[in-house]
């Protein structure tokens, strides 16, 4: 569609006879209406509020900055780059609070995991076993798996005409499945902590980009611009890339660490089904 055409749609007024044709072969030309309509009061929105604070970024960026605390720089910025700030600081707190409920939770899987082996391999009755652990109201991990795949080989057991070949493997698909749902379970929100660690870098590098371009539009004003004018203005847009290395650093190193301790506990969930399998195999041939 062309431009003009999409101005003369926005403003809701009726195009020319000539463009009637270009209109009636849209199909979605209600649909196109109101987006265009959307993004061209939202451009105007944009133009009024930049020409409404282009004085004060003016005058803020004209008068030098006594003060170099990082308080005084964060209060002291441009309204663009104090959002930015807020935005890194929400994903930090964010990706703070994942990381220590995903801490607590990969803790308590591991240690629930070497409990239960313990108990298995300390030569319990199967079946007392899987009455503990069904009463158990915490069962995580290894538990489940084992609980999933035990109440499936009874099930199947009882079932007349069934080969061992038939019991084995409807056994380990029941213990795949829930092994499959405690890695998932443990790898929740793991791929948030991936993208703060990735975006926010970049969010902080915008934030920076945008308060050194007005800082300078700013010092254009000035008839002499010294190191004491340029410096304050510089170091407040520099505060935005540091507070975005300040969430990705952490978000990173705990997802790396997150992955790691998931893929050896999916590591020991398979061996523990290779191995369940083949003592409830020789069970049966008893």
């Amino acid at each position: 569609m062309p431009s003009n055409l999409i101005v003369v749609v926005a403003l809701g007024l009726k195009p020319p006879r000539g463009e009637v044709c270009a209109l009636e072969c849209c199909a979605c030309y209600r649909c196109s209406f109101f987006v265009c309509q959307s993004i061209f009061l939202l451009l105007c929105e944009i133009e009024l509020l930049l020409e409404f604070a282009e004085p004060y970024l003016e005058f803020c960026y004209m008068a030098p900055v006594e003060d170099m605390s990082i308080i005084s720089l964060v209060l002291q910025a441009s309204f663009v780059v104090q959002m930015v700030m807020v935005l890194l600081l929400a994903l930090s707190f964010m990706s703070w609070w994942h990381i220590f409920t995903k801490h607590f939770t990969i803790s308590t899987a591991k240690k629930h995991t070497d409990e239960f082996e313990d108990r298995f391999w300390g030569g319990s009755d199967l079946n007392a076993l899987y009455e503990q652990v069904k009463h158990s109201r915490n069962n995580i991990g290894m538990e489940k798996i084992f609980m999933a795949g035990f109440s499936e080989f009874l099930k199947l057991r009882q079932k007349s005409g069934m080969e061992l070949s038939d019991v084995m493997e409807g056994t380990r698909r029941a213990m795949r499945a829930s092994c499959q749902r405690e890695l998932d379970y443990l790898d929740k929100h793991t791929s948030f902590l991936a993208s703060v660690g990735s975006v926010s870098p970049y969010i902080g590098l915008f934030g920076t980009v945008w308060g050194i371009m007005y800082a300078f539009k700013g010092l254009g004003n000035v008839g002499q611009a010294t190191l004491a004018t340029v410096a304050p203005h510089i170091a407040e847009a520099l505060v935005a890339t540091a507070i975005g290395l300040f969430a990705a650093i952490p978000a990173v190193v705990a997802y790396n660490r997150f992955a790691h301790d998931v893929d050896r506990l999916a590591g020991r969930f398979d061996t523990f089904i290779e191995e369940f399998s083949n003592v409830l195999q020789r069970q049966i041939g008893r």
